[in-house]
């Protein structure tokens, strides 16, 4: 028994020890990025935003992100917990779909991207792909009376590529685009 013991207590010391090297890596890491591993706060018209978290826009004349099954309430983060096959989820996101071609009628029957009708595991992701930003400029350029090639310039100009190239695929943030549109002259 002493020897099970023994054996105990080296290994949890072992683990320990790798433990705290790996958050010290993390930690040291994370103070090599651009915001030091804090959160990206941007400031507009006096108000804070962050950019790491989901944003909920509701007027025609911005670009919208991804659902939430949490409401965007961060303090709440989390998905619906519905899988693919589930009756309820398949029901909500083709009432999502049918809505958005509604709000879109210049699209036809151009293909959906899927993050603007699923809401993401957290429920608070901030970003789109590039198609779906791409998506809603027809409406956009309508409603703001801007030319949809000012419009594709922009959300080129705010697509963030992968790291190094390789890994993730390219994105856009919705905030960031936001401000960026209501900074078009």
């Amino acid at each position: 028994m002493k020897n099970h013991i023994v054996t105990a207590f080296r290994l949890t010391l072992v683990m320990l020890a790798v433990t705290g090297i790996y958050l010290l890596i993390v930690y040291v890491g994370s103070k090599v990025l651009p915001t030091k591993g804090n959160a990206e706060i941007i400031t507009q018209k006096g108000q804070k935003f962050y950019a790491n978290i989901g944003q909920e826009f509701k007027s025609e004349k911005y670009f919208h992100g991804r659902p939430s099954s949490v409401n965007y309430n961060a303090a709440g983060s989390g998905g619906s917990n519905k899988g693919p096959s589930n009756e309820e989820y398949l029901e909500t996101v083709k009432k999502r779909i049918d809505t958005l071609k509604m709000n879109h009628p210049g699209m036809g029957n151009t293909k959906v991207p899927v993050e603007l009708v699923t809401a993401s595991g957290s429920g608070l992701d901030p970003d789109i792909s590039e198609e779906g930003a791409l998506y809603q400029i027809k409406k956009i350029a309508q409603v703001r009376n801007i030319s949809e090639e000012k419009l594709k310039y922009l959300v080129k100009n705010q697509t963030e590529k992968p790291f190094l190239g390789l890994l993730g695929p390219s994105k856009v943030n919705v905030l960031k685009l936001n401000i960026a549109l209501d900074q078009l002259k």
